[in-house]
């Protein structure tokens, strides 16, 4: 069985101390100053060894000792490390066992490589905890997995009566267990890491409101205590390898993908981790990168929250120049072609040499469709709008305007529109170089940046009045909002 900590049964949910050997208290430590944690590893000699920590879901080294001609050496350095899940690291890069890394940071480490888990931790409290609820949790986890193996096996009505109440008794008792440890260790770090694993049992006895059963309770009472006990500016969050997990566990089932839902989560999570030195940047890129190429339509606006709430009001000295520059652009590209607002003018010129305004269409949608005639994928996806248009869309005054975002490929384009025989209700338009120019020694945005082009082909579908319904859909997901948007306007 792996003993890896809180690998094997934390993240089961099967955690816990009992309460007879959960009796040590925390005694208040002697204030030490940096960190000297000896370590004798056998048999190694004459090397280096190293010290790794979890970091959200990565792993990283954060210090370095020698071995001497006895396996001696110590971790030493004049601060101290965050405190967290740490584990010792061969020269080979291996990981050998797993520690807790408690305030003091002044204790000894006494190990074999050919027995990870005999290693001998002395001088510190928080591993001493560790070492009893280690044992205690492997032994009773070992014994629930045995039961839930025979109750899957078991074809007789009373075993498996008997067996299925054994296995709650067990859970019970690992989960008193560690109730007993966050009550009578309340400061302890292995306290602060049992609270941080934590997931509300939903409740089985649902209430009645107004004579209606409200199945909806267990989900809402999960979500209200789901983050119960934790603190967002703590910085040891991050030195475990299931915060990130259960992050993002949380937005993925119990936060709606609508982006004011995300924003209330997301402003939260960043407000309270303001006072946290590694855990508030941690946050404010894991949401920017999320955000910023979101997985669903409209979460882009989310993005444009964190950059105008926090960014745009100091927190870009957080980044390096590249990603301010990334994020600033990319900031400016989103704020004009948000769902709901209008849809940037386009003043183009069409296969004819004439100037074809957006807003010169008349139709209940117009979907705008910036693409390459060199691009493999534009070459296959914009015949299929073709296709899509003239089976359906077209029947009910849908217009398309067609733009080459490549100007310097005219009879390219033209071809492929003529061998393809795209849309010849289409508008086809491209922005000629003298406009780009001129729009350039005018200062003004082009329509790249105000439409967000930074693949092909780019998609948009306008409402009669010219506002923006979706972007960035497959054509079988603008086909269906179509149909609803049209089902809905009949009544």
């Amino acid at each position: 069985m792996s003993r890896l900590l809180f690998t094997a049964w934390a993240l089961s949910g099967v955690l816990g101390l009992s309460a007879q050997r959960a009796t040590a208290q925390v005694q208040k430590p002697v204030p030490t100053k940096g960190r000297n944690i000896s370590i004798t590893l056998t048999p190694l000699k004459n090397c280096k060894v190293y010290l790794g920590s979890h970091f959200g879901n990565s792993k990283a080294l954060v210090d370095s000792a020698f071995l001497n001609e006895k396996s001696q050496g110590a971790f030493k350095g004049p601060t101290k490390l965050t405190g967290g899940i740490y584990f010792v690291v061969s020269p080979q890069f291996t990981i050998q066992f797993e520690l807790l890394m408690d305030a003091e940071q002044h204790f000894s480490i006494v190990a074999d490589t050919a027995l990870k888990d005999k290693a001998v931790i002395t001088g510190s409290f928080d591993n001493d905890l560790f070492k009893s609820y280690s044992a205690y949790t492997v032994s009773k986890g070992s014994y629930l997995t045995q039961l839930e193996t025979q109750f899957r096996g078991q074809k007789s009505k009373e075993d498996s009566i008997r067996l299925r109440n054994e296995i709650v008794k067990t859970d019970k008792e690992l989960q008193d267990y560690r109730e007993g440890i966050i009550k009578k260790n309340p400061r302890s770090l292995l306290a602060m890491l049992l609270n941080s694993m934590k997931r509300p049992t939903p409740p089985t006895v649902l209430p009645v409101i107004k004579g209606k059963i409200d199945s909806l309770y267990p989900y809402h009472f999960v979500k209200e205590h789901f983050w119960d006990e934790v603190s967002f500016n703590d910085d040891r969050l991050l030195r475990t390898p299931f915060f990130e997990q259960k992050l993002d566990d949380y937005f993925k089932n119990f936060v709606s993908p609508e982006p004011d839902s995300v924003i209330s989560e997301v402003k939260y999570m960043l407000l309270s981790a303001r006072t946290g030195k590694e855990i508030y940047p941690y946050l404010l890129t894991k949401f920017t990168n999320k955000y910023m190429n979101p997985e669903f339509m409209g979460q882009d606006k989310v993005f444009l929250y964190l950059f105008e709430n926090f960014y745009a009001k100091g927190d870009t000295m957080l980044l390096n120049p590249a990603s301010r520059k990334t994020i600033i652009e990319r900031a400016y590209s989103l704020m004009a072609n948000q769902l709901g607002q209008p849809a940037p003018a386009l003043n183009l010129t069409d296969t004819l040499g004439k100037i074809a305004p957006l807003y010169n269409i008349d139709a209940p949608f117009t979907i705008v469709a910036f693409w390459d005639p060199n691009c493999g994928h534009c070459k296959e996806e914009i015949p299929r709008l073709d296709s899509m248009y003239k089976a359906k869309w077209k029947a009910f005054g849908l217009a398309v305007y067609s733009v080459n975002i490549y100007e310097n490929e005219i009879p390219a384009w033209k071809k492929f529109i003529s061998e393809k025989k795209l849309g010849p209700s289409w508008i086809h338009a491209y922005e000629t170089k003298e406009a780009k120019v001129a729009g350039e020694k005018a200062g003004q945005p082009n329509y790249r940046q105000l439409y967000d082009i930074f693949k092909t082909p780019t998609i948009y579908l306008l409402d009669k009045d010219k506002h923006i319904i979706a972007k960035q859909l497959s054509l079988e997901q603008f086909d269906d909002l179509i149909t609803a948007k049209r089902k809905a306007a009949k009544g």
